[in-house]
C-alpha cells in the first residue's frame, strides 16, 4: 500500500463489534490481547480507527469522556496503536490529530510511554507527573491495619459514585457503574458506616489489575490492596502515582516489583482535576 493511499483512508468510530480487530492490533504490536479491557473501553468510551483494506485495523485508540454528556469535563485517551506493517508512516500522528480536533475544547489526559511521548508533546500535551507500574505476587501483611474492608454491595454504588466524583474531580458513572460486572472484586473501606475508600481488581491475562484505588489515606489504600490480594491467587499489577511514595515502598516490600514508568500528560489544562492525595491508581491507564 502506498503512503498516499494510506493517508487517504477514512477515520471512523469503532464499536464493540470491533473488539477482535482491536485485540488483533494489540497482539500485532507485541501487547497482550486484553479483550476483556477492550470490551470495557469500547462499551464505555469512543473508539477511533482506520480500516486496513487487506483486513483488520491500520490504527486505533479509545477516548473515554467524563462529566456531562453534552459538555465533557475531561477525556482520557488510551490504547493508541498502529499495526507494525504501517508503523513510522505518520498514520498514528494523523489519528491523534483527528482525536484532538474531534474533542473540541474538552481537557485531555493520557499516560505516555517514552516511545509515544514525543508525538504527544508535538500535539501540545505536557507531562505533569508519573505513574509507576508494579507487578508481582503479593506477600500477605499480617499486621492489623485497623481499617475495615468488605465486598461492595449494590446498595454501596451511590456512595461509591459520590466518593469517586469528589476524588476524581468529575463524574465517571458510565465507567464506574460497570465495575461490578467487569471486575472480579470490588471492595470498600468503611468507617462508622461511611465509605472512605474503594478498589477493584479485574482480570488481565495472568494478573489481577488493582484499579481504581481511591482511599482517604495511605493506610486505607494498603488495607484495600491487602483485602483484594487475600481473595485472589493471581499476581497483582497496578499503576501508582509516584507521589505516593509510601504506598509504592510498601508494595515493593510486599513482593511487587517495578515494571516501568509512564508520563501522565494533559492538554488544555495545567493539572488534573480532583484530589490526587486520595487518588492512588487509575481504573486503567487507558481510561484514567
Amino acid at each position: 500500500m502506498s503512503i498516499p493511499s494510506l493517508s487517504a483512508l477514512p477515520i471512523r468510530r469503532l464499536t464493540p463489534r470491533d473488539l477482535v480487530a482491536c485485540a488483533d492490533l494489540s497482539e500485532d504490536r507485541g501487547w497482550p490481547r486484553e479483550e476483556h479491557k477492550w470490551g470495557l473501553l469500547l462499551a464505555g468510551g469512543t473508539g477511533y480507527g482506520i480500516d486496513d483494506p487487506d483486513g483488520g485495523l491500520v490504527t486505533a485508540c479509545v477516548v473515554t469522556e467524563y462529566g456531562p454528556r453534552e459538555r465533557p469535563e475531561l477525556a482520557a485517551i488510551g490504547m493508541v496503536l498502529v499495526a507494525g506493517r504501517h508503523a513510522r508512516r505518520g498514520v498514528g500522528r494523523r489519528l491523534m490529530r483527528h482525536v484532538v480536533e474531534d474533542t473540541g475544547t474538552t481537557p485531555l489526559t493520557l499516560h505516555a510511554t517514552a516511545y509515544g511521548r514525543p508525538l504527544y508533546e508535538e500535539l501540545g500535551f505536557k507531562a505533569i507527573g508519573r505513574a509507576e507500574m508494579v507487578r508481582g505476587v503479593f506477600i500477605s501483611d499480617d499486621s492489623a491495619s485497623g481499617v475495615f474492608t468488605r465486598p461492595a454491595t449494590a446498595e454501596d454504588l451511590a456512595s461509591v459514585l459520590r466518593l469517586d466524583e469528589e476524588v476524581f474531580g468529575t463524574d465517571r458513572t458510565p465507567m464506574i457503574a460497570r465495575l461490578p460486572a467487569f471486575a472480579d472484586q470490588l471492595r470498600v473501606a468503611e468507617e462508622n458506616g461511611r465509605i472512605i475508600g474503594y478498589a477493584a481488581a479485574w482480570p488481565n491475562m495472568a494478573t489481577q489489575v488493582v484499579g481504581p484505588l481511591i482511599a482517604r489515606d495511605t493506610k486505607t489504600a494498603k488495607a484495600l490492596v491487602s483485602s483484594l490480594a487475600a481473595h485472589t491467587d493471581r499476581p497483582l499489577r497496578t499503576d501508582i502515582d509516584t507521589r505516593h511514595e509510601d504506598l509504592l515502598g510498601w508494595l515493593k516490600e510486599r513482593g511487587l516489583a517495578s515494571v516501568g514508568f509512564n508520563a501522565v500528560m494533559t492538554h488544555r489544562i495545567p493539572e488534573l482535576p480532583g484530589d490526587w492525595t486520595r487518588r492512588f491508581a487509575p481504573l486503567t491507564v487507558a481510561a484514567g
